[in-house]
């Protein structure tokens, strides 16, 4: 399970490559989408929640004006000074107590191995969904009222005037992380869609390109192309969210601190699903997003983001919680306004139950079988 943690230090390294910059920084259905050489820049203050600094800020807007692209060969990607990673695909890294603590990283080197241990076996196989949706229900009562609804009201027509991002947010995560789940659920609230590049244990692709980009694989880690922040520690980021797209509003209480208390509950309950990528998951990535409609603590939208997880599939996130304006688009667009609800552009496939995306992930993004 590859989310770094360490203490804190005083300050993060900035690293400009062509116009962007990385700043690597402190870490059924319910009602209700670079090839110069960097130049290492000296040392600023890290971004720990508050205001940013107009000078900083500034400096961030005049010099980081492209986004990352995911999608891109690897060999496009500029090679960053960075810690490198140990064997386990984890690193040490600067990180604020907001985001993690020494205890929760020596929870973490247990708690890995052990739910390998005891994980459900193959995921493309029948399942108890008995079984599976009393923990997943188990996992959102341990978790509300965070992820279930968005705090900020706003239109459409209200985005391009009210700090809405008008290009996607680009997150780097695994579904059973709960460090990645805090910042999932600060999207539901912010009503923000994004892009997600799933990182699980044996990525072929979407780790490669973290480390590429920020030094490291640490996890969850934010690409917001509207700035040209690139950013880890899930406190951080969440912290960043609510100050650049929150109206003014702030995290709903508790949502920082209950993550050491409560995050690992879904985790557990979870058995290690939407960790480790699956063995017969396909090699080459779909040639379009797929779309998914959902909200972070939704039961049933749980288990098929975990199948996305385990398959390395990019998709879009649409967080569409209670009072989000995505649930208008929703029942227009496809006639429903249930989550979750997958669209798969890539073969015209419209899917409303969770069941029935399951087997579809499972059988349409899997090597086929070989012939003994």
């Amino acid at each position: 399970m590859a989310m770094a943690i360490s203490s804190p230090a005083p300050s993060a390294s900035l690293l400009l490559s062509r116009s962007s910059l990385s700043i690597s920084c402190f870490g059924q259905n319910t009602k209700l989408s670079l090839r110069a050489t960097p130049t290492a820049l000296p040392a600023l203050k890290h971004f720990s929640g508050g205001k940013i600094s107009r000078r900083n800020d500034d400096w961030v807007r005049r010099n980081a004006k492209s986004s990352a692209d995911p999608d891109a060969n690897s060999d496009e990607f500029p090679s960053l000074e960075s810690n490198e990673p140990d064997s386990s695909g984890e690193t040490s890294s600067p990180s604020s107590s907001s985001s993690s603590s020494p205890a929760a990283s020596s929870f973490l080197s247990v708690l890995c191995p052990l739910l390998k241990l005891f994980s459900s076996g193959d995921p493309s196989k029948d399942r108890n969904f008995t079984l599976e949706m009393s923990t997943s229900y188990l996992s959102t009562l341990a978790r509300l009222p965070w992820g279930s609804k968005s705090i900020v009201r706003l239109s459409w027509e209200d985005q391009e005037t009210t700090g809405v991002p008008l290009k996607p947010l680009q997150l780097f995560e695994f579904e059973a992380c709960p460090f990645c789940r805090r910042v999932r659920e600060a999207m539901t609230e912010l009503d923000l869609s994004a892009e997600v590049y799933p990182c699980p244990k044996g990525s072929r692709k979407h780790r490669e390109i973290v480390r590429k980009l920020g030094g490291k694989e640490q996890f969850p880690f934010l690409v917001d192309p509207n700035t040209g922040i690139l950013m880890y520690e899930s406190g951080d980021v969440v912290k960043y969210l609510f100050q650049q797209y929150g109206q003014g509003k702030s995290p709903s209480m508790g949502l920082l601190e209950s993550t050491l208390l409560t995050g690992w509950v879904p985790t557990i309950l979870r058995a290690g699903r939407g960790m480790t990528l699956w063995e017969k998951a396909r090699s080459e990535m779909p040639s379009m997003k797929l779309e998914f409609f959902s909200y972070e603590n939704n039961p049933y939208a749980r288990i098929v983001r975990e199948a996305l997880c385990e398959l390395e599939i990019p998709y879009i996130l649409r967080n569409v919680g209670s009072g989000s304006r995505s649930t208008k688009s929703l029942l227009d667009v496809y006639g429903s306004q249930e989550v979750p609800f997958l669209v798969d552009p890539n073969t015209g496939v419209q899917l409303g139950d969770y069941k029935k995306m399951l087997v579809y992930l499972f059988q349409t993004y899997s090597e086929p079988a070989t012939e003994s």
